[in-house]
């Protein structure tokens, strides 16, 4: 079956995730992605797609007259070239005038724009769940039905209902985790991630509820007691955390893959000069190199491998990478995204980014 992703504010990362699950995924914009899948994919483990829809073998008409008895509520979405509005709501108003004609009553969502936003598809029911409450969306002469939105209600619950948080480490997102695990590709159910840098635990949590165990370890005896209380409070029970220096530790096994956010260096406010910098980055490919070459003997050949690591804003808008890929080949890690491109994870002028990394055991 065919699919297609309304891709999040970095599409690459979108892409990757896609790629990671479900093999080629063909970026049709910069805001879109269709791929193939045996199965209905489930939104809520995607962390890098706004919206998920099934290409339409039908007329949208003909899909649409044979819904359940009762009212229809209609939004339409047009990311067709362009595509307005205007162009939007014409093709929402023409649906329901032929449907009304055919005796059936209909509410069409009323279009700010040529799409419908995550949060008014989400608030309104529109998200594949309800068999009278259809967006639609029109990609030139193709017509897919939303079959997922995501959740972004959820997604902030998790986030900020977490007992234990310390905004001075920086707070990963619930959302980033989830890539992260999924750039491991699809893993067997009860599979074991272990997070070597697991800070408060947001992606030992993604894994838990992933369907996956979880398995945390952090040099700091604070961040994993942290961690300890918000398994605790959402009623986890598949996980491990324990005290250890990812530069040295000996993890207890099984370990079938490994997802993290490495030390990110000293928080910052402002793009820090270039000594500064220079210094930043000796400390952070220390500690990463070092971690690497710690795991490397203590996983199987074929373990997945997806580490963020730091990436600092300069003063002309570019990204100042760690650039330790080849010492990472060099150390018999098969580097998966050698080119580099479009993996960097950050708000708007935001001064330390997430570089992504994908690897895998030689």
């Amino acid at each position: 079956m065919k699919y297609l992703a309304v891709l999040g504010r970095q599409p690459e990362i979108s892409i990757a995730e896609l790629e990671a699950l479900f093999g080629d995924a063909k970026k049709i914009s910069n805001k879109l992605a269709v791929f193939d899948a045996d199965k209905k994919p489930d939104i809520k483990r995607l962390g890098g797609s706004l919206k998920l829809a099934e290409l339409l073998a039908e007329k949208p008409l003909d899909y649409l007259r044979k819904t359940p008895d009762g009212k229809i509520t209609l939004g339409v979405s047009d990311y067709s070239n362009k595509a307005s509005r205007k162009t939007a709501t014409i093709e929402a108003l023409k649906l329901k005038k032929i449907l009304v004609r055919h005796g059936r009553s209909v509410r069409v969502m009323e279009n700010k724009d040529a799409v419908l936003s995550t949060a008014t598809s989400l608030h309104n029911g529109l998200s594949g769940n309800n068999e009278r409450k259809f967006e639609l969306i029109k990609v030139n002469d193709d017509w897919y039905r939303v079959v997922g939105v995501q959740d972004i209600d959820a997604y902030t619950k998790r986030d900020q209902a977490r007992p234990a948080r310390d905004a001075k480490v920086g707070m990963l997102p619930p959302k980033l985790a989830q890539i992260l695990i999924n750039l491991c590709g699809e893993l067997p159910q009860g599979s074991r991630i272990l997070d070597p840098f697991c800070g408060t635990g947001v992606v030992l949590q993604e894994a838990l509820l992933m369907g996956y165990k979880a398995y945390g370890t952090d040099i700091n005896e604070r961040m994993v007691d942290y961690s300890d209380k918000n398994m605790k409070h959402f009623g986890f029970e598949e996980y491990k955390v324990e005290t250890g220096d990812a530069m040295t530790y000996e993890w207890e096994k099984p370990i079938d893959a490994v997802a993290c956010e490495g030390y990110l260096g000293r928080p910052m406010s402002n793009v820090p000069a270039e000594i500064k910098l220079k210094t930043e980055k000796q400390e952070c490919k220390a500690i990463i190199i070092g971690f690497l070459k710690n795991l490397f003997s203590q996983i199987e050949t074929g373990t997945p491998v997806v580490i963020a690591v730091p990436a600092w804003l300069r003063d002309n808008g570019d990204y100042s990478r760690l650039e330790i890929l080849d010492e990472i080949q060099d150390m018999g890690y098969n580097v998966y995204n050698k080119s580099r491109e479009g993996l960097l994870y950050h708000r708007e002028d935001q001064i330390v980014a997430r570089d992504i990394i994908i690897l895998r055991k030689d």
